[in-house]
């Protein structure tokens, strides 16, 4: 939680875009922006759920499942009269929906016949509810809200950037439970269950969260695909190994991303990771209040581009508070055409990686802007870690004799 004076002041420019935008009532679904305004925290986003805020009302209201009204009490700001419920039986049913409910509050509270910005553009809203909110409320204007609260909350306030820092200190943790782990013989899934350990646990001084995104391990061929999780296969001598995770704090993420080999890499690998690291080095020594998106990024190609290679996805962007499935904020994206003006207090996800037909490398760092420049939220040797491997302690779960 945080000060109720942060809380207001987000609510204060949220409704300063919503006026901006010509919305008089948003209604959000993404559980981060429930968060972020209300405080709202709680394991429920795989059913309806929703805060409502009127440019004219001081409070949001949420809407939710009956037996998730206990976890806005606990967890809010915002006053009782200002949590609404519907009952268990619209869950999952073919003759009611939530969003009708949702509808039938905004009636009773005059608000039926105002301009409605939605999320139109997020995992959590289906087709299904945007048709019931639109056939429920024929006197509404409906209007996409795009990212309206993600671009509110795109400068961090210290609080966050404390909270994100802690991050970085548990993604350091879970990263070198990474290295100590994969070795020839061990099973990816004990990699990964390693891996949730050091994130959860986090460190003597706090605990961690639990990651918008899973550990992503993939080893020899499958490191040219950025998206693999594990399997319960074993490390062989020679594979290259990427490692993908993040610490999180409070739902606030710092990712990390490296690579290793266990043994000896190829010499193309190893050439390709130098070229990694010293673009992103240049990438980050460029960076500072002023510069734009796309500036960062063609820093980025024109370093690598001297030993031909170009990355055609984009370089990174912005990274903080989130819920599975992903933990980005769906702003900035560090690309071509991105003429976003980088400030202070913005975080951002630089993830550098190159994939080929059989191999890939990965070596990413999450940023805070600073008045001058930016710094790292983690701190971790950035080269290719090359493993030495050892006979197996342990091979598909069994202990080996000593």
């Amino acid at each position: 939680m945080f000060a109720l004076g942060e809380y207001k002041e987000r609510m204060k420019k949220t409704k300063q875009k919503m006026n901006e935008e010509g919305i008089e009532v948003l209604i959000l679904v993404n559980p981060s922006n429930m968060n972020y305004l209300s405080g709202y925290n709680a394991w429920s986003f795989y059913v309806h759920q929703m805060i409502i805020v009127m440019v004219d009302e001081e409070q949001p209201i949420w809407i939710g499942r009956e037996m998730d009204a206990n976890s806005a009490r606990i967890s809010t700001w915002m006053n009782n009269d200002y949590i609404i419920s519907y009952p268990d039986d619209y869950i999952q049913s073919d003759e009611k929906h939530p969003m009708e409910f949702a509808a039938d509050i905004l009636k009773e509270i005059g608000q039926a016949n105002r301009v409605i910005g939605l999320e139109m553009e997020t995992h959590y809203f289906s087709a299904l509810s945007y048709r019931k909110l639109v056939s429920s409320l024929p006197n509404a204007k409906f209007k996409d809200a795009g990212q309206l609260v993600n671009w509110v909350r795109i400068i961090k306030s210290p609080q966050e950037i404390a909270y994100m820092k802690k991050a970085g200190k548990i993604a350091e943790s879970a990263m070198q439970r990474a290295y100590e782990t994969i070795n020839q013989g061990v099973r990816e899934c004990d990699v990964a269950a390693n891996i949730y350990h050091a994130q959860v646990s986090g460190t003597a001084e706090f605990g961690g969260d639990y990651p918008a995104i899973v550990p992503m391990i993939p080893s020899g061929r499958k490191t040219s695909a950025p998206h693999f999780t594990w399997t319960d296969e074993c490390y062989d001598v020679n594979d290259p190994v990427i490692i993908e995770l993040a610490g999180c704090y409070n739902r606030y993420h710092s990712p990390l991303a490296r690579t290793m080999v266990i043994g000896e890499p190829t010499e193309e690998m190893a050439d390709t990771s130098k070229i990694v690291v010293e673009g992103l080095n240049k990438t980050l020594d460029f960076i500072k209040p002023g510069v734009t998106s796309e500036e960062i990024e063609d820093v980025w190609q024109r370093e690598i581009a001297k030993y031909g290679y170009h990355k055609s996805s984009r370089l990174g962007y912005s990274v903080g508070l989130s819920y599975p499935p992903d933990w980005g904020e769906h702003t900035i994206s560090i690309r071509p055409g991105d003429k976003t003006v980088i400030q202070p207090n913005m975080t951002l996800h630089l993830i550098p990686g190159l994939w080929f037909k059989n191999y890939g490398v990965e070596i990413s760092e999450a940023i805070r802007i600073t008045d001058q420049g930016c710094e790292t939220l983690a701190d971790f040797p950035r080269d290719l870690y090359i493993k030495n491997p050892t006979p197996p302690l342990y091979i598909n779960g069994t202990t080996l004799p000593k």
